[in-house]
């Protein structure tokens, strides 16, 4: 079948990557994709977002299935578009109503309230209980965590160690609307104190497939220090994510928010993306997204030995839970190389060197996030240009063959973090 990918990031290059492997794939579409997206498949120069244009090239390509990579075509309702204007074209991913577990925080807190799912006690508020907000601010023990309740490109949520910075904050959020329309409601919730992974499931909205795990490493400095970013690298499997662990994640965790699902006649067949902090070992639920995390794409997919179209299609068909998930039993880790700058005002544009001739084995990856083709040169087009994913016997051999590949690459104030895994190594 012919199938188009939206998305244009290291998310999306991962997942062309894996879907061109599939026997049911004849010809990938990615919309509008990077340069690296190019090598599996064709760009099309259509935004995302575009519904309407995305139905005529459907139509006119004979597009068999739509895999959504980002997540804010999800939130603006691209599923339920598709279900009106092409039904017979499936979706991978949940109706504009499912989406809101990551479109809105209050949202997800509520979701999670109501089917007993453990997570951080939280409020929110908006102008109209601001003063209320600012009393509850000043009373809240420390750290205390505010979060922008709608989409925020990754930047929304922002811990303060003391309540002076905590009302500042808060009025920069909702008086100075720092995030837009994202910050007209905030959620205040409890700093939880633990340490951070990922799990990813693949629903139909009823049945679910774990299909991996990952621990992402946001900060931009060495040792978790300085600015929060989208991502700097992760690794998979991550130690801590035993057998003990993961039972307590499925029965606490997974089970009741697909049971959730289910109970609500909310339609999702899609990613659902558990951001999960361990505290003293028992797993509390930080966020939901409604779409796979970037980069943890790229340690998941190389991992997971399915079809993955396959898997897509039993979505579709309602057999998802016939299917037997197989992961590979190697260590795996991807390294982020980002422009210097970033996450602060960085330079677009620059020339990649080194891609052209690499060394590297066949257990390591370039996965390209962003990117551009121009002419026979490939240039930069985002703060965090590309990842390298490499697999090993364990997590510290994985890091090093990925670190070896980046240290042939290069472009002008190129930077990534030389202790991805650090705790684990």
């Amino acid at each position: 079948m012919n199938i188009l990918l939206l998305g244009s990031g290291g998310r999306e290059h991962a997942l062309a990557w894996k879907m061109i492997q599939s026997k049911h794939c004849d010809k990938l579409f990615i919309a509008p994709g990077n340069a690296g997206t190019a090598l599996c498949g064709t760009n099309i120069h259509m935004s995302a977002t575009d519904f309407e244009m995305q139905k005529k090239f459907c139509q006119e390509n004979e597009i068999g299935l739509v895999v959504v990579g980002p997540e804010e075509p999800l939130v603006k309702g691209v599923f339920d578009f598709y279900q009106q204007a092409l039904p017979d074209v499936p979706v991978i991913g949940p109706a504009a109503y499912g989406a809101q577990l990551e479109g809105s925080k209050a949202f997800s807190k509520k979701f999670m309230q109501r089917h007993s799912i453990p997570t951080a006690g939280y409020a929110e508020f908006t102008t109209e209980n601001f003063e209320e907000g600012k009393t509850y601010i000043a009373n809240h023990s420390l750290p205390v965590v505010l979060k922008a309740d709608g989409l925020a490109a990754g930047k929304g949520v922002v811990i303060n160690t003391t309540h002076e910075d905590a009302l500042k904050t808060f009025e920069e959020m909702i008086i100075n609307k720092q995030f837009g329309d994202a910050s007209s409601k905030v959620v205040i919730e409890e700093f939880l104190d633990g340490i951070e992974t990922s799990v990813f499931v693949l629903t139909d909205g009823k049945d679910y497939q774990i299909i991996g795990h990952a621990k992402d490493y946001k900060r931009i400095g060495e040792g978790d220090t300085g600015l929060n970013t989208g991502g700097m690298g992760c690794v998979t499997p991550v130690p801590f994510v035993d057998d003990v662990f993961m039972q307590k994640v499925i029965s606490r965790i997974i089970e009741p928010t697909i049971n959730g699902l289910a109970a609500e006649n909310i339609t999702y067949k899609g990613f659902v993306f558990f951001g999960l902090i361990s505290v003293n070992n028992e797993p509390y639920v930080i966020e939901y997204n409604c779409r796979m995390g970037d980069p943890e794409t790229e340690v998941v997919m190389p991992r997971l030995q399915n079809d993955l179209v396959e898997l897509f299609l039993a979505v579709h068909n309602g057999n998802l839970k016939d299917q037997e998930i197989k992961y590979s039993d190697k260590a795996y880790a991807t390294v982020v190389a980002v422009s210097g700058g970033y996450p602060g005002d960085y330079k677009k544009n620059l020339k990649i060197s080194g891609l052209d001739n690499l060394k590297m084995e066949n257990d390591s990856i370039v996965f390209h996030a962003g990117t551009k083709q121009n002419g026979d040169d490939v240039l930069t087009n985002g703060g965090r240009v590309l990842t390298v994913t490499s697999s090993g016997g364990n997590i510290t051999e994985a890091v090093n063959k990925s670190k070896e590949i980046l240290q042939q690459i290069s472009f002008d104030g190129m930077n990534f973090r030389n202790d991805i895994g650090y705790e684990f190594r």
